[in-house]
């Protein structure tokens, strides 16, 4: 943990129609997650501010309705087995990303849909996020 600086919130996208078609040509399937706009990053927690980070209320709204809502006390892998397991495989430097996981409830989007993401830490929020969905 001594290498983590802080946390954000990141809307993770996917075309899962770009997967697909990639998929079914045997073709590399990761561009589906990386069309413009497509990961759009809150600013930084220090960790310093974060007492818990395996105790954040996550949520995610689009437009009025709640469509995800989960704690990271749910990660499947806890932060340290995450950065362990990569760091075996890929050199990490300063300012790289790890993204975790996301709660449940990944649904589809439309064009123009609004998004807004929190981080609550005992019902304070930490960050939030929002944006529009500019490409499906």
């Amino acid at each position: 943990m001594e290498f983590v600086k802080g946390y954000c919130l990141a809307l993770d996208m996917t075309s899962t129609s770009v997967l697909k078609r990639h998929k079914e040509m045997g073709l590399s399937w990761d561009i589906g997650k990386g069309l413009d706009t497509f990961l759009p990053l809150s600013g930084f927690v220090p960790k310093e501010i974060v007492n818990d980070p395996h105790d954040l209320d996550l949520e995610l709204r689009v437009g009025e309705e709640l469509r995800q809502s989960g704690n990271t006390k749910d990660l499947c892998i806890k932060i340290p087995e995450i950065i362990e397991y990569i760091s075996a495989m890929f050199t990490l430097n300063e300012g790289d990303l790890i993204l975790t996981g996301t709660p449940i409830g990944a649904s589809p989007m439309q064009k123009g849909d609004f998004m807004k993401g929190k981080m609550i830490q005992k019902g304070k929020v930490l960050m939030e996020i929002s944006a529009f969905v500019e490409n499906q």
